[in-house]
């Protein structure tokens, strides 16, 4: 079982057979807990972020009907339609 050197700032290193091993690189966090026998280390496993600009197109709704236009959905330009004759 490998040994850590605990430095004169409290830092320590991970032997880098362990962090390969753990997946583990610059900026990786490790939680300490206080045991009755000890500390034990755990890794923290941040969730990746996934890149949504990689993803556009991916999915595409099939296209019904009439392509509709910004005016369809605007109540003022809906109420011109309706009443044609008014100003």
């Amino acid at each position: 079982m490998p040994t850590l050197l605990v430095s004169s700032k409290g830092q320590i290193v991970l032997p880098a057979a362990l962090r390969r091993r753990l997946g583990m690189g610059a900026g990786a966090r490790i939680e300490v807990l206080e045991e009755s026998d000890g500390l034990k280390l755990r890794v923290i496993r941040a969730v990746s972020t996934a890149d949504l600009t990689g993803m556009a197109g991916m999915v595409k709704a099939p296209a019904h009907g009439v392509p509709r236009r910004l005016e369809d959905f605007d109540p003022a330009s809906l109420l011109a339609r309706l009443r044609p004759g008014k100003p």
